[in-house]
């Protein structure tokens, strides 16, 4: 591939040649990048008399182009594809993948881990995702780390106490040897592929070939494990009749936005969604639109199924099939049903669409009536809101959540654990909002359109007093109180009453709400560890390795908080005294907390 930029302002100077081209203003910016089978013959097609009006406004502003030769038309694809993620061209039709979904990572060392990360590296590591919920995807991970016992230390440097609880088989010790974790690992990936027969069979064939061979206890741990497995495979709530392996994708626009929806089905189970919002898609045809989602969503490293369902037939279909083809490593087809349950899929996949699209219609409505109630100067596309949560000021914590175009961007959420002493909630405010926009004032993250603060008149002064010092008097601040949901604005001595009913307000409620849910679960999380540390480590004659085996026993400190004296004697190693003298110990600070 000869990928030499050249500048030209003349399209007959193009050779007759696959490439692609970048169209650029007077002052060098790139406003569209195209691809040709021949680059002289597309250029030329852009100074025609019967453009239609969104080329139109592109040659307004075009001045020179510059283009690139390929050996291929595939190629070109491959090489457009990655220009228009890497510029974002104003006149391109544009994925706006910045929600930063969870991946699952299985990292590339000798015994591999598996994490949950929004960073996709070009690091030998296998990546499986983007998955739409990130609390989920916890709690699963949890769950197979459970069952097949995959390390999650950093540092291989001898066994912890996952090890200890029977969480993890130890490699740093040499307790298995690398081609048995390599099968650990491998059904974790299965299960990420969809491949979930795979998995059963493997398990299968393992715990017969252990029984066979009299390894009991190894053939008892498989059972378990293909039992687990099971299990939650008879969850999945939406089957099909067949096995299936395909992504389906389908779209919704009109003068203003435009939505894609993509679905995942492996072995005839939907095990994901994803929904993207298109810039600069704006009254273009739904061919069109699927076709430059199909290019963006499948660069980089995703998962690419044996076929994939769209609801009418785009151009560069045979194309995009090849380098499918060729990136998966096996046949990738490309069909428009009419009819079974492909059929039906679609119409699932593009009612799904239209709904995104009228809830984000619906968010922009609430973003522009909030501009108009509060008199602000933009449209607050970007809010932030802060909120604390203390006990009489003890462990106190504060919380930062922002809304991005109506929607939360977790990646931005902020946890702050407050140093102000006392019941002071004005002065706790005041710390986090010192911290949060010096951090600002450094060049550290991008600047709100709004900031919202949980409460009224006082800890909006609190907030105006800190943008005051800080020099950062055009951040435009509110406070919501929630007794009646009155809006608090600087300078105004009458609170803003909006209607009950507005989708300002409501949006306003919701990102309070949030921020005081964050706020909250931070503060309980934080309680829950002391409590745990301090009931178990000042329990007299239960140290290190009878602690573990109560943990291990009851599961966590609630359960063992419930048990009777009977129950915690039960445990390897506890006699009836011990366990009586524990029982009367987590009763006596029971009885202090209540």
């Amino acid at each position: 591939m000869n990928i030499l930029a050249i500048k030209s302002n003349d399209p007959d100077d193009l050779p007759l040649v696959p490439g692609v081209y970048m169209m650029k203003d007077s002052s060098d910016h790139i406003l569209y990048v195209g691809k040709a089978k021949s680059l002289k013959k597309r250029v030329k097609s852009y100074f025609r008399n019967d453009l239609d009006p969104k080329t139109r406004a592109l040659m307004k502003q075009f001045h020179h182009l510059e283009y690139m030769v390929t050996d291929t038309e595939k190629e070109a694809l491959i090489l457009e594809s990655n220009l228009i993620k890497k510029h974002m061209p104003r006149y391109n039709i544009r994925l706006k993948d910045d929600k930063r979904y969870p991946y699952i990572k299985v990292t590339n060392e000798t015994f591999p881990r598996v994490l949950i990360t929004r960073r996709v590296l070009d690091d030998g590591s296998y990546y499986y995702g983007p998955f739409p919920e990130a609390t989920t995807l916890r709690k699963l991970v949890k769950f197979l780390k459970t069952i097949f016992k995959v390390r999650d230390c950093k540092r291989m440097d001898g066994p912890c106490l996952n090890y200890q609880i029977d969480l993890c088989n130890a490699p740093c010790d040499n307790k298995i040897t690398q081609e048995e974790y390599k099968k650990l690992v491998d059904n974790v990936s299965f299960f990420f592929e969809g491949k979930y027969s795979e998995i059963t069979r493997a398990l299968k064939s393992e715990m017969i070939e252990s029984a066979n061979n009299h390894e009991y206890e190894k053939a008892a741990i498989l059972r378990d494990q293909l039992n687990s497995v099971e299990e939650v495979l008879e969850k999945q709530k939406m089957e099909f009749t067949r096995s299936l392996d395909q992504d389906v994708v389908a779209s919704a626009s009109d003068s203003e936005l435009a939505c894609v929806v993509a679905f995942s089905v492996r072995e005839g189970k939907i095990i994901g969604k994803d929904d993207f919002l298109m810039s600069g898609a704006e009254n273009t045809s739904e061919e069109k639109i699927i076709s430059a989602f199909l290019k963006q969503y499948y660069t980089g490293p995703r998962h690419v199924p044996s076929k994939i369902i769209i609801p009418k037939e785009v151009e560069d279909k045979k194309l995009v099939e090849e380098w499918l083809t060729e990136k998966r490593e096996a046949p990738v087809s490309i069909e428009v049903p009419t009819e079974g349950v492909e059929y039906r899929l679609i119409r699932m996949v593009s009612k799904n669409a239209e709904i995104i699209l009228n809830h984000q219609k619906e968010v922009k409505g609430a973003l522009l009536d909030l501009k108009k109630y509060l008199g602000i100067p933009r449209i607050p596309k970007r809010i932030e809101a802060f909120d604390i949560s203390n006990i009489s000021g003890q462990m106190a914590v504060g919380s930062m959540v922002v809304f991005e175009n109506g929607a939360p961007n977790k990646k931005y959420f902020r946890k702050y654990k407050i140093l102000t002493e006392g019941p002071d909630d004005y002065a706790m405010m005041r710390e986090m909002l010192e911290r949060r926009y010096t951090n600002l004032m450094n060049d550290k993250g991008p600047s709100p359109d709004l900031v919202l603060v949980d409460g009224g008149k006082g800890q909006l002064n609190v907030a105006t007093d800190v943008f005051k010092s800080l020099g950062l008097t055009n951040i435009p601040v509110i406070g919501l109180s929630k007794e009646f949901e009155h809006v608090f604005i600087p300078q105004t001595p009458s609170p803003l009453i909006l209607p009950r009913d507005s989708e300002a307000l409501l949006l306003l409620q919701r990102i309070r709400d949030e921020a005081h849910r964050f706020a909250v679960n931070y503060h309980k999380k934080l309680r829950s560890k002391e409590l745990e540390k301090s009931v178990l480590d000042g329990i007299p004659g239960v140290g290190n390795k009878r602690k573990i085996k109560l943990l291990k026993h009851f599961g966590d400190i609630s359960n063992l908080e419930k048990a009777s004296v009977n129950d915690i004697a039960m445990v390897d190693g506890i006699s009836r005294k011990l366990a009586i003298k524990i029982h009367k110990h987590l009763d006596e600070i029971i009885y202090k907390q209540k």
